[in-house]
C-alpha cells in the first residue's frame, strides 16, 4: 500500500529527463574571462566553417507530452518484463525486487530502469487477544509480538531472497530518509537488541504460550485443550513476499506452531486483512508492503500512522489503537510527533527514542526489509522517477512521461493489480496502483523534489512562514519566505477555528477563544491572480474559492455528532488535527490568499502543509482531487443513509462504500446529482452560499451531468490527464491529455543528476586500548570530492564485539570530501579486547539519502 540503506547505492539510475536542482533556480553559464586571450587566425577560420548550433524550438504544447496513458494489469513481474521486450508495454510501474528479473533487465540493451528506496515489507500481526469464536490469538500477547522480531533472520532474507537488493529494517523509520541518519545511534541500538536470536525468541514465546494455557501435544505443536493453535497466514503472491511468508512460516513451525499458508493476490487478500473485522480472526499474519511515494524529511508521523487510531492504518480496529491499549506514553509521543509539538530538536530526539522503543514493545508491525527496487522500462520512454517512490510513486511522472523526443503517442503502463478498493477522495483506495492513476488526474499547490523531498511551487505562487523564535525550522529555496518573531502570533478574531455542524457555519477564533488566542506559526499560501481563469476541472468548471472552502468544511463536519454525515471512525484523526490547528483565514479571494495558524510545524519551510488545494491529495481529500460539486451527490447519499465514504461506516450501516468510478453507488450519486440540479442545491449553504451563486451551481451540475454521460464516472481533477474510460473488472484504464492544462509540457524538464555520496572509511586495523585512534573518511561523487558546503553531517558510531553501540560523535571536517574521526585515549581505554566496528553516516544537503560505510578493527590490551 501507499504511505504523502546500507544500499551501496551502486548502479543507481533514475530515469528522468533531468533532475530538479536541489538549490533552486535555472543553471547559469560561467562568466567569460575578462582577460581571455585573442583567438588565433586558424581558430578564427575553423570557427567560421563550423556548423552553428541550432537554437531549440520553443515548446508550445500545453499539458503532458503524450496524448494518452493506458493502464493494464500484469501480476507476474517476469511476464511484464517479457512484454517490455516484445514492445507491448512501455513501463512496468510496480517496484520489482527480484534479483533474477534485475539481471534480465540489465542484460537487455533495449531496456533501462529507475531505482527507488522507499518500498518496504513487513509482517502485520493481528493483535486482538481473543477472537469472537473464542479462539486464543497468540499475537494478542505484546511479548510474543515483540519476540517475533528476533525470529526473523533479516540478513538471510536480504541475501537469499532479494539477492542483496535491500537492507535490514527493524523500525518504522525508512533507512534512506534523513531521520534514520539523524537518530542512527538510537536505531542501531534497537537493531542490536532485536537482532536474530532464534533461541531467545523461542524462550520468550514458550513462556507466554504457557501463560495463555497452551501446551505442546505429542507432535510438538502448540494446542489449547487438545485443539491445535493454527495461525492463518495471508501470503501475497505477486513478489518476494511469497518466499518471505514461507520463510517465516517455517520459522514458526520450527517452534511449535501450525501454520495455514493462504497464498493470495492483492485483490484477494485485501478483503481479509484490510476490510474484515480483526476480532473475527480471519487472519493472524499478513505480508504487508508499503511504499513512500516521496522522500520524507520528517518521519515523525510514521508512529501515528502505523500505530494509532488517528493514523488509521492497516485495517486494525480503531479500538485497539487507542491510548488505553498501546499505552498513554506511546500515544502521546506519537501525537506530538504527528503535529511537531516540541520546543526544539533535543526534545524531538527524546520523543523519537520513546516512540521507537515503545513501538518495538507493541510490535504488531514486524518490519523486515527496506528494498532497493527497480522499475523496468523501454529505452525510448522518459519519466521522472522519485528516489523514494520510483515510477508508481512519483508525483512528477504524469508531467514528464514522454516517448522519445517527440510529442503525442500512447504510453502503456502495467501494474500488478488495479482498482482494488473503491475510489473516493475522502476515504477511498490507498493502494499504490490506484493512487498512481489518480495522481495523473490531480495537481498540487507545490511539487516535491524527487531527490530532496523539498517542495517547489506548482499551482501556488508563494509560501510565507511566520514562526516564533526558537522553533527548529529552516528554509532552503527562494520561493518560500521564513521570518521569525519574538512573540507568539496573534490570531485574528474573525479567523475560522472550528465548525458548527448544526448551523453549518464556522466558529470564529473570537467565539471559541473570547480572551484571544496565539499560535506558534502562521502559514500563508498565495495563488496567482489568474488562478480562476487558467485552472479548470476536467468537466469544464473553473476552479473557485468555493472548492477550497468545501475542503475546510469537510475537514471538520464528518467528525461532528450533529452532522448528517457523522462518522465516528474519523473522529480520532480530526482530534489529532485540532490538537495543533488553531484557525484558518481567507485573507483574499482574488487573488486567493489563505493563512493558517497552528502550533504544529514542519522542520523545512518548503514542506509546510495547509495549502487547502482541492485537486491534490491534501486534507481532507487525501485520496484524490475533489471539486465541491462532484462530492455533493455522495454527501447527499451518505446524509440519507444510502452510502458511506469510509469502509468502517459502510460496514457498520451495511451499505456500499462510496465509489466514484464503478459499482452500485454510481446510480445513487446520479440520483442525488439530478436532485441537487433540480433544487439548485448548495451544500452547507449558510457558509458555501457566500462563495457559490445559484448560476454557478447550475452550471457546475450541468457540467458534471454531461461528464457522467460521456465517461460514466464522477472522478474529476485539474491535472494533466483526465480519466476517460475505466474498466475495473479487467483492471484497465485510459487517461487522455488535458488540453486545457495551463503549463507547457517542458515545465519540469530542467533536472540534474542526483548527487548521491559515496563514502570510503579507512584506518588502522588494530587499535591499542588506551591510545588515540584515528580514521579517515572520504566523501565523493563521480570520483570528485563532495563539497563540504553541501554536506549536512558526518556522524560516526562505534560498536563492540556484541554489536552494542559504545560511542558516537561527529567527524571533523578536514577539506572538501575529507573528514577525520578521532577516538580519544579515554574512549579506547573502555574498549574490550576483540573485534570492534566503526560506522559513518553521511547526510548531504543535495540528496536526502544518507550514505554509509563501516570498518572493522581489533582492539588489543
Amino acid at each position: 500500500m501507499l504511505r504523502n540503506r546500507l544500499f551501496a547505492l551502486l548502479g543507481l539510475l533514475v530515469v528522468a529527463s533531468m533532475v530538479l536542482a536541489a538549490c533552486g533556480g535555472t543553471p547559469t553559464e560561467a562568466p567569460a574571462d575578462a582577460t581571455e586571450a585573442p583567438a588565433t587566425e586558424a581558430a578564427t577560420e575553423a570557427a567560421a566553417t563550423e556548423e552553428p548550433t541550432p537554437t531549440p524550438e520553443p515548446v508550445t504544447r500545453k499539458g503532458p507530452w503524450v496524448d494518452e496513458l493506458v493502464f493494464s494489469e500484469q501480476a507476474d513481474n517476469a511476464v511484464c518484463i517479457a512484454q517490455l521486450q516484445a514492445g507491448d508495454l512501455d513501463v512496468c510501474a510496480d517496484g520489482n525486487t527480484n534479483p533474477d528479473d534485475f539481471k534480465t533487465v540489465q542484460a537487455d540493451s533495449n531496456l533501462k530502469y529507475a531505482t527507488s528506496y522507499g518500498l518496504n515489507f513487513e509482517m502485520l500481526l493481528n493483535p486482538i487477544p481473543t477472537f469472537t469464536d473464542g479462539r486464543v490469538n497468540p499475537f494478542g500477547s505484546a511479548k510474543i509480538r515483540e519476540a517475533m522480531n528476533m525470529l526473523i533472520d533479516r540478513d538471510y532474507v536480504i541475501q537469499e531472497i532479494f539477492g542483496g537488493l535491500g537492507a535490514a529494517k527493524y523500525t518504522t523509520l525508512v533507512g534512506v530518509f534523513p531521520d534514520y541518519a539523524r537518530y542512527i545511534d538510537v536505531a542501531r541500538a534497537v537493531e542490536a537488541k532485536y537482532a536474530y536470536n532464534l533461541d531467545k525468541a523461542n524462550e520468550v514465546i514458550t513462556a507466554e504460550m504457557e501463560a495463555l494455557g497452551a501446551t505442546k501435544n505429542a507432535d510438538g505443536k502448540w494446542a489449547i485443550n487438545d485443539e491445535p493453535i493454527t495461525l492463518i497466514f495471508i501470503i501475497r503472491t505477486e513478489d518476494e513476499r511469497t518466499p518471505i511468508g514461507d520463510y517465516l512460516s517455517n520459522q514458526l513451525e520450527s517452534i511449535g506452531f501450525t501454520v495455514d499458508r493462504q497464498y493470495k493476490a492483492r485483490s484477494e487478500a485485501s478483503p481479509i486483512w484490510a476490510r474484515s473485522e480483526p476480532s473475527e480472526g480471519q487472519w493472524h499474519i499478513y505480508t504487508g508492503g508499503w511504499i513512500n511515494t516521496a522522500i520524507s524529511r520528517d518521519d515523525g508521523t510514521n508512529f501515528g500512522f502505523y500505530y494509532t487510531d488517528f493514523g488509521g492504518c492497516c485495517g486494525l480496529s480503531s479500538n485497539f489503537q487507542t491510548a488505553d491499549v498501546i499505552g498513554q506514553e506511546f500515544y502521546d509521543a506519537s501525537q506530538k510527533l504527528w503535529n511537531n509539538e516540541f520546543a526544539d530538536m533535543d526534545e524531538r530526539g527524546e520523543l523519537f527514542k520513546t516512540a521507537l522503543d515503545l513501538s518495538m514493545q507493541n510490535s504488531y508491525h514486524i518490519w523486515v526489509i527496506d528494498t532497493q527496487a527497480f522499475f523496468p522500462m523501454r529505452n525510448e520512454l522518459t519519466v521522472a522517477a522519485d528516489l523514494a517512490g520510483g515510477v508508481s510513486g512519483s508525483r512528477l511522472y504524469p508531467y514528464t512521461i514522454r516517448l522519445g523526443d517527440g510529442e503525442g503517442g500512447t504510453a502503456r503502463i502495467a501494474m500488478q493489480d488495479n482498482f482494488i478498493d473503491p475510489w473516493n477522495p475522502f476515504a477511498g483506495s490507498n493502494w499504490i496502483s490506484d493512487s498512481m492513476i489518480l495522481r495523473a488526474t490531480g495537481d498540487v499547490a507545490s511539487m516535491p523534489d524527487p531527490y530532496t523531498g523539498l517542495a517547489w511551487p506548482q499551482r501556488a505562487e508563494k509560501l510565507e512562514i511566520t514562526a516564533t523564535e526558537g522553533l527548529p525550522i529552516t528554509k532552503t529555496l527562494d520561493w518560500v519566505s521564513l521570518n521569525f518573531q519574538a512573540d507568539e502570533i496573534a490570531v485574528p478574531a474573525e479567523a475560522w477555528s472550528d465548525w458548527n455542524a448544526e448551523t453549518q457555519t464556522f466558529i470564529t477564533a473570537g467565539e471559541k477563544y473570547p480572551d484571544g488566542i496565539t499560535s506558534l506559526v502562521k502559514v500563508t499560501w498565495t495563488y496567482p491572480a489568474d488562478l480562476y481563469e487558467t485552472v479548470s476541472w476536467h468537466d469544464g468548471s473553473p476552479i473557485s474559492a468555493a472548492d477550497f472552502v468545501m475542503g475546510m468544511i469537510m475537514t471538520f463536519d464528518p467528525a461532528k455528532p450533529e452532522s448528517a454525515i457523522y462518522d465516528e471512525t474519523v473522529v480520532p484523526g480530526v482530534e489529532a488535527f485540532q490538537s495543533s490547528f488553531v484557525a484558518v483565514q481567507i485573507e483574499s479571494t482574488d487573488p486567493l490568499v489563505i493563512s493558517t495558524y497552528a502550533n504544529g510545524y514542519a522542520l523545512d519551510a518548503e514542506t509546510f502543509g495547509f495549502s487547502w488545494y482541492p485537486a491534490g491529495f491534501v486534507t481532507p481529500w487525501t485520496q484524490g482531487p475533489a471539486a465541491w460539486h462532484n462530492v455533493t451527490p455522495a454527501i447527499l447519499g451518505e446524509a440519507n443513509g444510502e452510502i458511506a465514504f469510509t469502509i468502517d461506516k459502510a460496514t457498520a450501516i451495511e451499505k456500499e462504500w462510496t465509489n466514484f468510478i464503478d459499482g452500485p453507488t454510481l446510480e445513487i450519486q446520479k440520483k442525488y446529482l439530478d436532485q441537487a440540479a433540480a433544487e439548485g442545491y448548495i451544500p452547507f449553504a449558510p457558509t458555501m452560499g457566500e462563495f457559490v451563486t445559484a448560476d454557478e451551481a447550475a452550471a457546475r451540475y450541468a457540467n458534471l451531468n454531461t461528464w457522467f454521460g460521456d465517461h460514466g464516472h464522477f472522478s474529476i481533477g485539474t491535472g494533466p490527464f483526465y480519466l476517460d474510460q475505466v474498466f475495473t473488472t479487467e483492471g484497465n484504464a485510459v487517461l487522455k491529455r488535458n488540453e486545457n492544462f495551463p503549463d507547457f509540457a517542458d515545465k519540469w524538464a530542467q533536472f540534474s543528476e542526483a548527487k548521491v555520496a559515496v563514502v570510503d572509511l579507512s584506518g588502522d586495523g588494530q587499535v591499542t586500548a588506551g591510545q588515540e585512534a584515528t580514521f579517515d573518511v572520504f566523501v565523493t561523487y563521480n570520483d570528485e570530492p563532495y563539497a563540504g558546503a553541501d554536506i549536512d553531517s558526518v556522524k560516526y558510531l562505534v560498536f563492540n564485539s556484541n554489536n552494542e553501540l559504545v560511542a558516537t560523535g561527529d567527524a571533523e571536517f578536514v577539506a572538501d570530501g575529507q573528514y577525520l574521526v578521532t577516538l580519544g585515549a579515554d574512549m579506547t581505554g573502555g574498549f574490550e579486547a576483540g573485534a570492534n566496528r566503526i560506522e559513518v553516516a553521511v547526510v548531504s544537503k543535495l540528496v536526502s539519502i544518507p550514505a554509509f560505510s563501516s570498518f572493522e578493527f581489533v582492539t588489543v590490551k
